[in-house]
């Protein structure tokens, strides 16, 4: 999690997360959450979950609790014993080695350029007539790099484009010295990956206050 939420972070424009020691803090102003918290030690220190949810209770449904676990299960009976509701569909924390990402380059109709602005790769794979067709970024942390909102706009899927954006992400993050990539992917998306040799190492679960 200390690893993967720099990255994360940048690719958004936030603020550095605030380190506790049981979580990362990170303020988001979005409109359907001001701050989530990340939890360092699900597995290791359930109990820690049970003095985050107070938190996130004390703050209001604006604040999320993001949890790394290889224990979903009990994760999530520790959360909703201590009042919170998991919501969304479980995701997935995936790694793999960069160097040896495979490669599949753009065809016509479209082509894939890459751009850097702050730290962050944004890909974009258009058409003929400039429409956006698939798009991703990754952001370089050190020796990580880190995946975000890779899209394929539904008009284009089933074509091997999410491929494509990967693969130029790669190849990017490889040239500005990263050698692990990290991400945290959807169902849908979990099923890219894996195809493109990424391996699962945790399933992601998000909860906020339950309902009263």
């Amino acid at each position: 999690m200390r690893r993967w939420e720099p990255g994360w972070g940048r690719c958004r424009g936030l603020a550095a997360a605030v380190d506790t020691g049981v979580a990362l803090r990170v303020p988001v102003a979005a409109a359907n959450r001001h701050e989530e918290i990340f939890a360092l030690h699900a597995d290791e220190h359930p109990e820690s979950l049970a003095e985050l949810a107070k938190l996130v209770i004390s703050a209001g449904p604006l604040t999320w609790l993001t949890t790394m676990t290889t224990r979903p299960h009990v994760t999530r009976e520790v959360l909703e014993a201590a009042g919170l509701t998991v919501f969304g569909d479980p995701e997935t924390f995936m790694t793999t080695d960069l160097i040896g990402h495979p490669h599949h380059e753009a065809r016509p109709p479209y082509s894939v350029r890459v751009i850097e602005t702050d730290g962050v790769w944004h890909a974009r794979l258009s058409t003929e007539n400039g429409t956006t067709a698939a798009s991703g970024m990754t952001a370089v942390i050190g020796r990580d790099a880190v995946a975000h909102e890779i899209r394929t706009d539904p008009d284009h899927r089933r074509r091997g484009l999410g491929s494509v954006v990967m693969s130029a992400l790669t190849d990017a993050a490889v040239r500005a010295g990263a050698r692990t990539g990290l991400l945290i992917a959807s169902p849908d998306g979990e099923r890219l990956y894996r195809r493109l040799g990424w391996t699962p190492r945790a399933t992601v679960l998000t909860a906020k206050a339950a309902r009263r």
